[in-house]
């Protein structure tokens, strides 16, 4: 009777009613929330108000903490719910198993794609990244999407399941700038030395430049003129588009003050049915 009794125990999944703590569990999920929850407002407010060099490594620190004491939580609840032995383990692994493949396929991807996220780091809070053409700052990862802030102020909620088909393109890729392209278009009958060095002196004059990283200018020739790029850092990535906007303006005026005019790019004709053609012909 006894050796039935110990049987019974063993599979038993759930503990007796009584036996469990409810209390317990509800402040365990309380304080793991507001632990959360102090996490994601002190580190960002330390982030923003603390050493520059410092603020990628207290966001990137955000989604760790939370995996953490996520994991912490649920490891603490199981064993006050559940009747934790190796047959009791082996059933409700196969069990939800099975209900996640077939109910939760999308989200649990998202999920594992979540924690590969945050050890390989495609993405870090901080971050300027283009995910399916949206680009944006990366301002939160969670256990299931990633959310960016785009220039025009928009909030885009990506799940993590999008780098196992799509390419993530990292501006900054944790360091605290990036390259900024600001881009002129010159008609074909100009000095291409005298310009490249006009440009130059633009970037290496802007007040938001980083001195600590190459200015370069670069050149294409086309059809229709000559294709020129500014590619600099500026101070802080968080004013590239200000960067941007001011190598634009003052690189727009240096061409004009040293006497040639922008290129006039054509717009390629609509294209025309076979009735269409022989009309306009």
């Amino acid at each position: 009777m006894d050796g039935d009794n110990n049987r019974d125990s063993a599979l038993r999944l759930l503990n007796d009613f009584q036996d469990i703590s409810f209390s317990k569990v509800a402040l365990i999920i309380l304080g793991t929330w507001l632990a959360i929850w102090a996490v994601r407002r002190v580190l960002p407010y330390l982030a923003a108000n603390g050493p520059a060099h410092a603020r990628l490594y207290l966001l990137g620190a955000v989604p760790i903490a939370r995996l953490v004491m996520t994991a912490v939580a649920i490891v603490w609840i199981l064993p006050i719910i559940f009747n934790i032995t190796v047959q009791n383990f082996l059933v409700i692994a196969g069990a939800a198993s099975v209900a996640i493949g077939f109910a939760f396929k999308d989200y649990v991807s998202s999920l594992i794609a979540g924690i590969v996220a945050v050890f390989e780091k495609p993405y870090r809070p901080g971050d300027w990244v283009t995910i399916d053409g949206d680009y944006g700052e990366v301002k939160r990862i969670g256990l299931r999407a990633v959310t960016l802030k785009t220039a025009d102020d928009n909030m885009i909620t990506a799940p993590h399941n999008v780098i196992w088909s799509s390419n993530i393109s990292n501006g900054n890729d944790g360091a605290k700038t990036l390259q900024c392209v600001a881009e002129f278009f010159v008609a074909v009958a100009h000095d291409p030395a005298r310009i490249r060095s006009a440009l130059q002196d633009v970037a290496l004059t802007s007040a938001y430049l980083d001195y600590h990283h190459p200015v370069l200018v670069v050149l294409k020739d086309e059809p229709w003129g000559t294709h020129y790029k500014i590619r600099a850092y500026p101070f802080d990535m968080r004013d590239q588009f200000q960067f941007i906007s001011d190598m634009t303006i003052r690189g727009r005026k240096a061409i004009h003050a040293a006497g040639y005019e922008p290129a006039s790019v054509g717009i390629m004709p609509e294209p025309t049915g076979p009735g269409q053609a022989d009309a306009a012909g």
